[in-house]
């Protein structure tokens, strides 16, 4: 099973709140509103995947074990 490392932009993140919806293990808002990781393994990576897309300011990037950027697309 592939695993990413997963990356918020906190100054990107418009608390939306999708990622936690999609992926609650992963990601959760803190005080101020914004997504961080709480585990990066917590869901499938499929899973991780839909929740970064679905993010609509592109706040989540998601990298390969070897560190290329999988998610924005570049």
């Amino acid at each position: 099973m592939a695993t990413y490392k997963i990356e918020v932009d906190r100054d990107a993140c418009i608390s939306i709140s999708n990622c936690v919806a999609i992926a609650p293990n992963v990601f959760q808002l803190d005080d101020e509103g914004k997504a961080y990781v709480v585990k990066t393994d917590g869901d499938l990576p499929e899973t991780i995947l839909e929740a970064a897309k679905s993010c609509p300011v592109d706040a989540i990037i998601l990298k390969d074990e070897q560190g290329k950027q999988i998610w924005p697309e570049k």
